[in-house]
């Protein structure tokens, strides 16, 4: 059996636990999968979780777990697993897995593989593939040693509207634990949130990026008049950022965020590993460069060769009659 850990707030599920079970649906190869929330009051978002096609949802509630802490997740989900004894966990990359995830798997000492961008299980065993020297290489990873084998998701890896549905709601079942509250050492504060201004590119469904073909800083209105008409949020290659044009919250890339929109539109972006690593889960991209050879023009599903500065207005033109 799969296992799939998910993660929620405001008894609502993170999107990346969406992706999450997408990877694990296609990496089942037959076997079942099944749900995991734990928390305080997740009925709401259990619910949820049982929307997708797993064979079952399992609750994990204690008054203990009402605020995540790693004290409280780790013996609470070492219990549930001891229970349910899956063959692969997967988890998404988030900051709150990063958290717990390790320790979890170093009390079972059991493998972790973590941030992976794909899985592959076939009858030489299961592969994991990560990105590693910044993105430059995808390296293939196998887990050795008894199962559960721990499994993070890199966020943007896999769609969320790829994770399969079931045709009825999947039954959720109480899952108890026992959880010393005395043992809980941290006092947590409230839920880590970037600054005010920051945006979080991966829940955005339509995106420009600018890249080094937008020349000057001045011209960044310019993609700010077609990230607006396009009700869609502005992002940059890392170039762009580390200039000052744009604030580091915008930039996209193995060192910035990972993205998966529903439209990628990317203005004068040569289409560097670095960069693509970040956005290659888009469902649609579309590329505005006028240099023909430009790597971009290998994963775009539509390419337009051609000066942005004559391209842009003109999409922003028609974009305003409609």
């Amino acid at each position: 059996m799969i296992l799939v850990i998910g993660e929620h707030r405001d008894r609502r599920l993170h999107r990346a636990t969406w992706e999450a079970l997408a990877a694990a649906q296609e990496f089942a190869g037959g076997l079942p999968v099944e749900a995991l929330l734990a928390g305080n009051g997740i009925s709401a978002a259990a619910a949820e979780f049982g929307q997708g096609a797993v064979a079952a949802v399992h609750a994990v509630e204690h008054a203990a777990l009402a605020t995540y802490t790693p004290d409280g997740y780790v013996p609470a989900l070492q219990q549930a697993l001891s229970a349910l004894k899956p063959e692969h966990v997967f988890l998404p990359h988030t900051y709150q897995t990063r958290d717990f995830a390790p320790k979890l798997a170093a009390r079972l000492e059991r493998a972790l593989v973590t941030d992976c961008v794909a899985v592959k299980r076939s009858d030489a065993g299961a592969a994991f593939f990560r990105p590693v020297y910044q993105g430059k290489l995808i390296a293939e990873m196998s887990a050795e040693g008894d199962f559960p084998h721990f499994v993070t998701i890199q966020i943007g890896a896999f769609r969320p509207d790829k994770a399969v549905r079931g045709s009825a709601p999947a039954p959720v079942k109480p899952l108890a634990v026992q959880i010393d509250p005395s043992q809980i050492r941290e006092r947590p504060e409230p839920p880590f949130q970037e600054a005010k201004q920051a945006v979080d590119l991966s829940q955005a469904e339509r995106i420009v990026a600018v890249g080094r073909g937008i020349k000057a800083q001045e011209h960044i209105a310019l993609a700010e008049q077609l990230a607006a008409a396009l009700g869609a949020q502005l992002a940059a290659s890392r170039p762009i950022c580390d200039s000052g044009w744009l604030p580091m919250e915008r930039q996209v890339g193995s060192s910035g965020q990972t993205v998966a929109p529903k439209l990628y539109l990317a203005l004068g972006v040569s289409g560097a590993i670095q960069h693509v690593v970040g956005m290659k889960g888009a469902r649609i991209i579309v590329a505005v460069n006028k240099d023909a050879d430009a790597p971009i023009f290998e994963i775009a599903e539509c390419g337009v060769v051609g000066d942005l500065f004559e391209i842009v207005p003109a999409m922003i033109a028609e974009l305003q009659k409609t």
